[in-house]
């Protein structure tokens, strides 16, 4: 298809964007930017935020999953149903108790400054390590199926994608992304629904899509044979329940949409039914990876890595123009309705965790916020630039991985706050914050280099555990 046509269609969905910005961003003070006004609608938050919750990499990664996995990653999708539970019965009621604006605030509150100071940079060092991660990988499909024809650069690819994101959330922020979001949802899950109506077509013409998915080699869902496994259901289970407890719960990106809600039943009603969602929409994905595969096997499609898989399909037009198209702007759009409101979520969390804007007048606390949106945008464009330099797949993904062990510490503090009612040493908490994944990451290579036990998410759980260990050790009574 042709480069510049294809520009021409992310121009006009971009142009839409921009629109949306201009009708809900007429208010850009602060309490627009970081919650809403706390007027958002709990149905298009939850719609907006399976976009979120998805991403890019989940674009990508989930359909070719299959082929070495099955369907086994359902059963991290079902520990996400229980994740969310908890977000609803103890998390939301403690921010909506404290009328939060930053989510770490609560650790200031319970422990001390540097605890509420260290739970904030932890999160802003994982969100500009993800949030980049994501753009990156995003960048690089748009380069190679348009930019690289028309002779346009890698680093124009990515300062014209980070300014898109900045136009349109720099005025009302939070305000303007839950439509963005519900936009790019609603794009990306076309995307994907025409991709399996059209290969259904080509490959069983007389129906029966369910029953093709079911008799499929990829399609088990439980495994239970091996505890040594990364496929075991147990495993799995609690990964994906203490993923979401500390990815959604603990996140401010994530949980700075839910505090933009009315109220607290808004926000439990947005996290229930998004969680019912996120089962469905991940077992589509995965439908999805069994077609591809059994398609490019058909039409002799090559790629190199399962990550390729649909992207490859797309490109190669034998699933014609249309589902080209919705490709692409379903990949832009589950790119950047992460990258939005993660780029939003991280000047919120500088100004009101670092900065301490709320002591600033209003014009001065507006111009600061402005210009921590612009900085953020700019360390975004450069992490990116560090990635392609890089140019080494498994030092990048790495990174990503080490950027995910920041989330133990925030999962051990909360923990020891909700649950004791001891107070602790302040200042020795960032030590412990920074001992604790370290030795999370030891215990997670040697027991895969001493027992050939290979870990899913566990580091996740033992690294929150380390962490609560040390707080008790600098615990005194309260």
């Amino acid at each position: 298809m042709d480069a510049t046509l294809l520009i021409g269609l992310i121009v006009a969905y971009f142009s839409l964007l921009i629109l949306i910005s201009y009708f809900t961003g007429k208010s850009d003070d602060n309490q627009a930017f970081f919650l809403g006004n706390r007027q958002s609608p709990w149905y298009a938050v939850a719609f907006g935020m399976v976009g979120a919750s998805l991403s890019g990499v989940t674009f990508l990664s989930v359909p070719g999953l299959v082929a070495n996995n099955s369907f086994a990653y359902m059963q991290v999708v079902l520990g996400y149903v229980a994740g969310y539970l908890v977000i609803i019965q103890v998390l939301l009621p403690l921010y909506y108790r404290l009328q939060l604006t930053s989510i770490y605030t609560y650790l200031e509150g319970r422990f001390g400054r540097n605890s509420y100071t260290t739970g904030s940079i932890f999160f802003l060092i994982s969100r500009v390590i993800g949030a980049a991660f994501r753009l990156y990988l995003i960048a690089i499909v748009l380069q190679t199926a348009i930019f690289d024809s028309l002779e346009i650069p890698f680093w124009l690819t990515v300062v014209i994608t980070i300014i898109l994101i900045w136009v349109y959330t720099f005025r009302s922020g939070i305000k303007t992304i839950i439509w963005t979001d519900t936009l790019q949802t609603t794009f990306m899950l076309a995307a994907v629904i025409i991709t399996i109506v059209t290969i259904q077509q080509k490959l069983i013409p007389e129906g029966g899509l369910l029953s093709y998915i079911n008799d499929s080699d990829y399609s088990r869902i439980f495994f239970f044979d091996d505890w040594k496994s990364g496929n075991y259901f147990f495993k799995n289970f609690l990964s994906g329940m203490f993923i979401t407890i500390v990815m959604t719960g603990l996140d401010q990106d994530m949980m700075q949409k839910n505090l933009s809600c009315r109220s607290l039943g808004d926000a439990r009603k947005n996290m229930f039914w998004l969680a019912l969602t996120l089962v469905v929409v991940n077992f589509i994905f995965l439908s999805l990876g069994v077609l591809l595969y059994d398609f490019a096997d058909a039409q002799a499609i090559s790629f190199s890595k399962p990550d390729q898989l649909y992207t490859q399909v797309a490109l190669s037009g034998t699933l014609g123009t249309t589902v080209l198209i919705l490709f692409i702007l379903g990949l832009v759009a589950a790119a950047y309705s992460s990258a939005d409101s993660a780029l939003t979520a991280l000047t919120t969390a500088f100004c009101v965790d670092i900065l301490r804007i709320e002591k600033m007048e209003a014009k001065q606390s507006k111009r600061t916020r402005k210009m921590v949106h612009l900085g953020f945008s700019f360390v975004l464009f450069l992490v990116i630039l560090i990635f392609r330099q890089l140019n080494d797949d498994s030092v990048i993904n790495e990174l990503f991985t080490a950027a995910g062990y920041t989330y133990g510490p925030l999962l051990g503090l909360y923990a020891f706050g909700l649950y004791t009612k001891r107070s602790v040493k302040d200042k020795w908490v960032p030590l412990a914050a920074i001992a604790s994944p370290l030795l999370a990451f030891g215990i997670r290579y040697y027991a895969k280099e001493w027992y050939q036990y290979s870990m899913s998410f566990e580091h996740l759980i033992i690294n929150g555990l380390l962490m609560f260990l040390f707080l008790a050790m600098l615990s005194r009574k309260a």
